[in-house]
């Protein structure tokens, strides 16, 4: 098992990689659970992982209840917040009682987002079932929920007290999942490596197929930057837009398809090689280093392209990106591979030959 600790400025949490841990779960918690817990889950993971997660607090003595979502973005919303705050109110839920992410990123900005704001702050573990969820957004307190007008747009920063990521639980996923996935982790080279790209092009057979040392470097490595960029910029004044790198496209992809028809994982693979092309239009990559990503994504059967809709459509939903600053559309850009930056893009003309190809005739 790997450990690795989140320094944010709120508080320092650990982060917990390995296999099996969730066998030996009680263990592992016991430092971060108090006396009553909820654990909140989605119709998918809860026949496969809930019992174990409450096997662990029966042995612990922690009184407990289970929440039970449906599963999908679409269900990232105001009726699922509130169901949560129904059960934590009938089951008389207190200041003090852990809730527990038991899912994907939906659960984990779900349950997060509730934490923060259940009693002004209850405490929250993440236990995170999906390759996306244990690389990126189990990390670092980004809660929320969407907004039919913008993904992620209602939310709080807000740290868990611990972090579980159970290499084992991967081997459920569908594969379109786990490949959802690994456009999170293509992410961190692309934005702040170049080595570990380099890493990715040299082992990506091998991390598709699951091979469980490769898997757990990957892991380690994503969690490793993140929490080294959490820790530095908490609230994401600075380098922390780093990581939505390929999301401004991506989001207004999830939102023009309508969330869940494109895996977020899916959107910001088609994002990032947007975000390429427009390093190509401003100079900084060339032609070569956007088609050396796209390939590098359809290894890892994502798209290299984004569905065909209007450009008016794309900068409506793109205005909705919490990056706008006094009305200016801010991008994640990249100086060059493995290095990012952010881009105020003014002119629409830029915007509109990145899209060209991809606009209906």
């Amino acid at each position: 098992m790997h450990t690795l600790t989140v320094a944010a400025p709120s508080h320092n949490y650990p982060i917990f990689i390995g296999q099996n841990l969730l066998a030996g779960l009680a263990g592992h918690i016991r430092p971060y659970i108090g006396k009553k817990a909820a654990v909140i889950t989605n119709e998918t993971v809860a026949p496969l992982y809930l019992a174990a997660v409450q096997t662990a607090l029966d042995e612990l003595g922690t009184e407990h209840f289970a929440v039970i979502l449906p599963d999908g973005e679409q269900f990232k919303n105001w009726q699922s917040l509130n169901h949560i705050y129904d059960k934590l109110l009938e089951n008389r839920a207190e200041r003090g009682t852990t809730l527990i992410a038991l899912g994907g990123g939906v659960i984990g900005d779900t349950v997060g987002f509730a934490a923060a704001t259940y009693q002004r702050g209850a405490p929250f573990i993440q236990i995170p079932t999906t390759l996306l969820s244990q690389v990126d957004s189990s990390v670092g307190g980004k809660t929320a929920i969407n907004h039919p007008l913008g993904k992620n747009m209602i939310g709080a920063f807000y740290q868990p007290q611990a972090v579980f990521a159970d290499l084992d639980v991967l081997s459920t996923l569908p594969p379109r999942e786990f490949a959802a996935g690994m456009a999170e982790v293509v992410k961190y080279g692309v934005l702040g490596d170049a080595e570990f790209l380099d890493w990715l092009e040299g082992n990506m057979a091998g991390l598709m197929a699951q091979q469980p040392d490769l898997l757990a470097q990957a892991v380690y490595h994503c969690c490793k930057m993140k929490a080294e960029i959490v820790a530095a910029d908490e609230t994401e004044r600075g380098i922390r837009a780093w990581l939505n790198l390929g999301h401004t496209f991506g989001h207004a992809i999830e939102a023009e398809m309508g969330y869940g028809v494109w895996l977020h994982g899916e959107a910001v693979a088609a994002g990032m090689v947007l975000a390429c092309r427009l390093a190509e239009q401003e100079g900084r990559l060339k032609a070569a280093d956007t088609a050396r990503i796209a390939a590098l994504l359809q290894q890892a059967g994502l798209p290299a392209e984004p569905p065909h809709f209007p450009f008016e459509r794309w900068i409506e939903h793109m205005r909705h990106d919490k990056k706008v600053s006094d009305g200016v559309m801010r991008f994640v850009g990249l100086d060059k591979l493995g290095r990012a930056n952010i881009t105020a893009v003014g002119d629409m003309e830029i915007l509109r030959r990145v899209l060209q190809p991809y606009l209906p005739a």
